[in-house]
């Protein structure tokens, strides 16, 4: 899948679900503190700053939440897993199908993967660990989850937010 959000693209996803109706989500859940994010909080929302997405730490501070494990909020598909750099680190998109849409959950600066590319995923399964995005910051996971998929993973912040949704309303109503 190279070219964003084209035609074969999508029509690729489409038969990918259709033929694994078990892997399309029914609901969502926390990325970390599994079901409820117990033992972290919200350091920086969803548009405080321009921030496209949230970043959740562990209530001890610091790196006390490195190596801590991070779930799939949903079923899904895994369309890329792999270390991006320039302050993202390791990386985990996963689509999801959802009531015939799509939808994808972003889960940056992991310490490590645990999950390949093309393969499918069920909710609440481990997918890595929180890191530090290869030194550049204190241990966090950043999870942003978007309305319009196969977009080019951006800066983590801008005054512009089409495309983006705040992870936790979307998680609490879906």
């Amino acid at each position: 899948m190279s070219t964003p959000q084209s035609k074969s693209d999508l029509q690729l996803l489409d038969s990918l679900f259709n033929t694994h109706k078990e892997f399309e989500s029914i609901q969502f859940d926390s990325p970390v503190g599994k079901p409820s994010y117990k033992g972290y909080y919200n350091a920086q929302e969803f548009r405080e700053n321009d921030h496209l997405g949230e970043d959740w730490n562990g209530v001890g501070g610091g790196n006390s939440d490195l190596g801590d494990p991070i779930y799939s909020i949903s079923n899904g598909y895994i369309y890329s897993s792999k270390n991006i750099d320039g302050g993202w680190g390791n990386v985990i998109r996963i689509i999801h199908s959802y009531k015939n849409k799509y939808y994808e959950s972003i889960y940056a600066h992991c310490d490590s993967i645990f999950v390949k590319e093309h393969q499918f995923i069920k909710r609440g399964e481990q997918i890595g660990t929180i890191g530090t995005a290869n030194g550049s910051y204190l241990a966090h996971l950043h999870l942003e989850v978007r309305d319009s998929i196969f977009m080019d993973i951006g800066a983590g912040y801008s005054t512009e937010s089409k495309g983006y949704l705040n992870p936790t309303e979307f998680i609490k109503t879906h």
